[in-house]
């Protein structure tokens, strides 16, 4: 090797890794870290206490008048329409803080938490929840604290859990299948918990709410941990059925009738409404649907047919950078990061929406409501990059919360970001997800040793290979046999001009036969000739067969 090489390969390295020749460098990052750790420790502690001591066990914290609300009713509910007169709360905040609890090492806590709600929690109430927020927050709270109670690192009390999480988890889930009882298999954005779906409800609800790539992580866990494949079977065949009305652009709309199954509003993005179903979509199944709809600095709104555009930066659009660093993208991640920084930076928190092209903040949406996509991504992307100018940004986000939103009664969301003017409201989310994120930039042990994903509300769940080799039994004919092959090899439906069969019962009583594919089928006999008609793989391995969708091919 010739020297001005070896030369180049020592620069090089003096730049990636520092600390190799500076071990002081490790060692103040390391004690920069655990700084933040206590900082961002004390602030959920700070929020959490509050709650308990002052609304618990309601929804949520009113920070400034140290009072409560009883929100899951009012979640996506705009217009605050149908409220219950009679609804008292479900501790949305505890359910929504338990995962945190045991990331931050406070099992006692936890175990206390979990005792309270076997013995005191119930569903059986007259609310009209949203079955998205439902879905996300309070299943997914649920099923993840199950497995984290179930998990022997968590030192619970031997004895003390009979999966009581669990029972309620499944009561839940089965409060939410009505309704998914539809012609189209695409859910009612509205659930009555305890009388189902209301005469004369509202059939329009947006795409992330029926969208199943958002919800399956829940209902697929919940499926696989009863052993029921119900609640992941309603999942799949909405997701089919929303897949494969996306339009020649491979978009998909806003706003839709679940009866008729057509488009009510055509534009699509990646914000509020439909990003985060492109989001798990893309996470959870490898679609790779969205990668065309954004610069590396900006978004851009599409709509279905035209394609006409408008840029601007939405809060609740910073999750797509997170999806860019899964998917390996992290230039493109780090870029448009970098933007939502910068907005930051400039008013001290992050509005809900900012007008990128005119450099102004939107007239009506100057919120910020305490929400945690920024702190998420910038967790992701020092997880995939070990850069320490995402610690900087991560002590900044601290930082800016302590000074603006932190009130003697917990944290209070930002009214007007140009005023910093506070408003009486502490979101569960704060809890759920902006605690959790910014502490796990700074101490990921949690992580060590394991593998799990986080929900759209940030709940963990375990990768678990015996959760993902197969679909549901019900997609699984019993004539099917088991080979053995030398070498794994896979074969697509197309090869194969054959998708299973499944059978449903619609709402109106009628037997409806539907394959496994991401279309109806053409054919009774469920073969295919074509690429549109063919929309599933079959996986061969040395051990099995197993069928796996795959949404988009074709």
């Amino acid at each position: 090797m010739s020297i001005c090489r070896f030369l180049k390969w020592v620069v090089l390295l003096l730049v990636i890794f520092p600390s190799l020749f500076d071990p002081s460098l490790s060692h103040f990052d390391s004690a920069k870290k655990k700084q933040m750790r206590e900082k961002v420790r004390k602030m959920f502690y700070h929020a959490y206490e509050n709650y308990m001591t002052h609304a618990f066990p309601h929804d949520e914290l009113k920070p400034l008048t140290r009072s409560f609300t009883d929100s899951l009713s009012e979640l996506g509910n705009l217009k605050l329409e149908h409220l219950p007169p009679n609804y008292n709360g479900t501790a949305l905040t505890l359910i929504e803080s338990l995962s945190s609890l045991v990331i931050l090492g406070n099992y006692t806590e936890f175990e206390r938490a979990v005792l309270w709600l076997s013995e005191n929690l119930s569903f059986d109430v007259d609310a009209r929840v949203n079955l998205f927020e439902g879905n996300i927050r309070v299943l997914g709270g649920l099923v993840s604290a199950h497995i984290l109670a179930t998990d022997s690192k968590n030192r619970l009390v031997q004895g003390s859990y009979k999966n009581q999480l669990l029972d309620l988890a499944e009561d839940l889930g089965q409060r939410f299948l009505p309704a998914f009882d539809t012609p189209t298999g695409l859910p009612y954005a509205w659930i009555n918990l305890k009388y189902g779906v209301m005469k004369n409800e509202t059939t329009e609800t947006s795409t992330s709410g029926c969208d199943e790539s958002s919800l399956i992580l829940e209902m697929g866990a919940l499926s696989r941990l009863t052993g029921d494949p119900k609640y992941e079977s309603a999942s799949l065949r909405a997701l089919r059925k929303l897949w494969s009305m996306r339009s020649s652009l491979n978009l998909l709309g806003t706003t839709l009738d679940v009866e008729t199954g057509e488009w009510i509003e055509h534009s699509s993005g990646i914000g509020a409404g439909v990003g985060v179903g492109w989001g798990w979509g893309l996470y959870c199944l490898g679609v790779d649907g969205i990668s065309g709809l954004a610069r590396p600095h900006a978004y851009l709104e599409s709509h279905v047919v035209n394609q006409a555009k408008v840029d601007r930066i939405c809060l609740l659009r910073t999750p797509k950078y997170t999806v860019d660093v899964l998917v390996g993208d992290i230039e493109a991640a780090n870029s448009s990061h970098r933007e939502f920084v910068h907005v930051w930076k400039k008013f001290g928190v992050l509005p809900e929406r900012y007008l990128l092209d005119h450099q102004m903040l939107h007239p009506t949406e100057k919120y910020y409501p305490l929400r945690p996509e920024l702190a998420e991504s910038t967790f992701y992307l020092y997880q995939a990059t070990k850069d320490p100018w995402y610690i900087e940004v991560g002590e900044a986000i601290v930082d800016s919360l302590n000074l603006y939103t932190k009130v003697e009664g917990g944290f209070a969301s930002i009214r007007d970001v140009t005023t910093m003017q506070t408003e009486d409201h502490q979101h569960s989310f704060f809890l759920a997800e902006t605690c959790k994120y910014l502490y796990l930039l700074f101490d990921d042990s949690f992580l060590v040793d394991r593998n799990y994903i986080f929900t759209t509300e940030g709940h963990p769940l375990p990768v678990l290979s015996a959760w993902h080799e197969r679909l549901p039994e019900i997609y699984i004919p019993s004539n099917w046999t088991y080979v053995k092959k030398e070498k794994p090899k896979r074969a697509s439906a197309m090869s194969l001009q054959v998708c299973p069969a499944l059978s449903l019962n619609s709402r109106h009583g009628e037997q409806l036969i539907e394959s496994a594919c991401h279309i109806p089928d053409a054919r009774n006999d469920h073969k295919c000739f074509s690429d549109e008609e063919c929309g599933t793989q079959l996986v061969v391995d040395e051990d099995h067969v197993a069928w796996a969708v795959t949404v988009g091919y074709g």
